[in-house]
């Protein structure tokens, strides 16, 4: 279990910084939002759904919010890519 004494470590180590990245990350959404007549764009979708993950209590959300935007495995990936060296002689 998690230490109040740890849990004031981290925020007082940690708070500044991550205040600075939580206004940054407002003063984008704030940008992003004066597009409102654009289509429906899957990068604000991806960043909405990792805010709610960030309001989930508990550990994980670090993990949680890296599969949002991250790629399903693809064991073709080197082909799709163009790193495929199979047969191309090299």
């Amino acid at each position: 279990m998690v230490q109040a004494r740890d849990v004031m470590e981290v925020l007082n180590r940690d708070f500044l910084e991550t205040r600075s990245r939580v206004l940054e990350l407002a003063a984008a959404l704030d940008r992003a939002a004066g597009h409102r007549g654009d289509p429906p764009d899957r990068r604000l979708a991806q960043l909405r759904q990792a805010i709610e993950a960030l309001l989930e209590p508990g550990p994980g959300r670090a993990e949680t919010v890296q599969r949002i935007f991250s790629l399903d495995y693809n064991a073709d990936w080197q082909k799709t890519f163009g790193l495929d060296r199979r047969g191309s002689g090299v």
